[in-house]
């Protein structure tokens, strides 16, 4: 990894090397503390890792209000929004999805995982993962999905990272030099050197356990998952608080110039295989997913296209 780059691997570390700019404000997190109070079906949160929760609560419910009123600005004042409460044994998910003429599909889900489920998991005393996937009208653009997390473990040790994937379909050369531009920048402006999570994203195909059905992607994005994760700490909370917001602001940025202009049947035929691959991946390619640890209740709602043509 670059020798500028503030991004450090998860390990047991106390999580208050977190907190030297948030203790000063600690007062105005005190409802998400609350919210955020013995959870995930480990143990309680000491007072640190409440305000480390606490904070990351609050992101997420900005992300939230931001991303679903954009998307009613971009339907013209429309979005006929529907929320659901999941709850299971092993976890409990949180989703919300958003209709319309332009944005025709924005699905969120946030999962609170009470107990493992598979090897590839890790007990929690604090963790939540946040996606968010937005399907436009138009097949001049893409689909994302913008995946986050943050954990804290029983041992102390903590980890934050999360995926920014854009599926091509029909989207413009020049459309996806802006948003691996948009990218770029906040690589710059946290001393990060983005190759290694652009390449890992890049060739995600190629190493996927099912290769086939795996999503295919515009190398624009980047991927922080995988070992070893970062650990949470200021500089790494801020980078990827950072370039998560500006990856679905700049899709936004391009649904909002390209939403008027006209597509052809061709470009169609691009979105309607980018749809169907992406309910393929899901179904047998991602991890979670296909395998059941999310269950299927729960991410076709918040995730699969408004569509999927066979």
């Amino acid at each position: 990894m670059n020798r500028k780059s503030p991004l450090r691997p998860a390990k047991a570390r106390p999580v208050a090397i977190f907190l030297g700019t948030l203790l000063i404000g600690v007062g105005v997190f005190f409802s998400a503390i609350v919210a955020a109070g013995p959870n995930d079906g480990v143990e309680g949160l000491n007072e640190d890792q409440q305000a480390v929760a606490a904070r990351f609560l609050t992101f997420l419910s900005d992300m939230d209000a931001k991303f679903f009123e954009r998307a009613r600005d971009l339907n013209g004042g429309v979005l006929a929004e529907e929320s659901k409460e999941l709850n299971f044994d092993f976890a409990d998910y949180y989703v919300r999805v958003g209709r319309g003429p332009v944005v025709e599909k924005i699905g969120r889900m946030t999962g609170k995982i009470l107990k493992p489920t598979s090897d590839i998991q890790r007990p929690t005393v604090f963790g939540r993962y946040y996606g968010i996937d937005v399907h436009a009208k138009s097949p001049l653009m893409g689909q994302v999905h913008a995946a986050f997390v943050l954990q804290i473990y029983p041992d102390g040790s903590t980890a934050v990272g999360g995926t920014l994937n854009l599926l091509r379909g029909a989207a413009q050369d020049e459309d996806l030099t802006y948003m691996k531009e948009a990218l770029d920048a906040v690589f710059a402006k946290h001393g990060v050197d983005g190759a290694p999570f652009r390449e890992r994203l890049c060739n995600s195909t190629e190493l996927a356990p099912n290769e086939k059905f795996h999503r295919k992607l515009a190398c624009v994005g980047a991927t922080f998952f995988g070992y070893p994760m970062m650990s949470v700490t200021e500089e790494n909370y801020l980078f990827m608080t950072d370039i998560y917001e500006t990856f679905i602001d700049a899709y936004m940025d391009t649904l909002e110039r390209r939403k008027d202009q006209p597509y052809t049947d061709e470009d169609l035929a691009a979105q309607d295989a980018m749809r169907r691959n992406w309910f393929e991946d899901q179904v047998f390619g991602d991890p979670y997913s296909s395998s059941g640890i999310t269950p299927y209740e729960v991410w076709s709602h918040a995730f699969l296209p408004p569509v999927i043509k066979f």
